[in-house]
């Protein structure tokens, strides 16, 4: 499984020849305007929630691509009446797809199209790969819903939001990866713009010191698991 972080929370993920693109918001990022959505390839599309800085580049990726966008029932149909592909799901639901099997989790945030119209609820995935286990908690706060990921889970990796303000902060963060019982974490959702700007030596310092790995990727940086 490799993993590239194109700014702000969203992802690429290869897992054998599939290419699953998590977020997609990079042609209104400054933070990423070395990277070519023209060039990015994506087999499906996940949706955590509506907001712009999460579905932004959706439409012309996934015209582009025939990607089938994966998210909850309100945004899967919102794309499927403008005819993309799509699959929908919502909390407690998981379907086997060709890359392995995903599970729709919960998430405490809200989610609302950027002309205000609902939706839906949002949600974190959990995707079991081949050999890999990955956590995409999505835009939340902390939340006791965590620990009943590794109920059934072994996590190799959790991707935790980290920027504060809309989302966790490093310390709850900390929290989380205790409660998805996974110590190496990949941080996300920060430094976009000023309200979660964060002390990039300081986060990392604080995950050390509870014997955790914390990586925060440069944007178009990779990582294989």
């Amino acid at each position: 499984m490799k993993i590239t972080f194109y700014g702000h929370a969203c992802l690429g993920i290869q897992i054998n020849d599939i290419h699953i693109l998590v977020d997609p918001f990079i042609s209104a990022n400054a933070k990423a305007s070395h990277i070519n959505i023209d060039e990015i390839e994506a087999d499906y599309i996940l949706l955590t929630h509506a907001h712009q800085d999460h579905i932004l580049d959706v439409e012309k990726i996934a015209k582009r691509t025939d990607a089938v966008i994966v998210s909850n029932y309100e945004i899967a149909t919102h794309y499927g009446n403008k005819g993309f592909q799509n699959h929908p799901m919502n909390h407690g639901g998981s379907w086997d797809f060709e890359f392995g099997n995903v599970k729709y989790v919960n998430a405490i945030h809200t989610s609302s199209f950027p002309d205000g119209s609902y939706g839906g609820q949002p949600c974190g995935f959990v995707i079991e790969g081949e050999h890999k286990n990955i956590y995409i908690a999505g835009d939340t706060a902390l939340s006791m819903d965590m620990k009943l990921i590794p109920m059934r889970t072994k996590l190799d990796l959790a991707i935790l939001p980290i920027g504060s303000n809309f989302t966790m902060d490093v310390e709850d963060a900390i929290i989380a990866s205790d409660f998805v019982d996974c110590d190496k974490v990949l941080g996300y959702h920060y430094d976009t713009f000023g309200y979660i700007e964060i002390n990039h030596e300081e986060a990392k310092r604080k995950f050390f010191q509870k014997g955790k790995d914390l990586m925060l990727l440069e944007i178009g940086q990779s990582i294989d698991l």
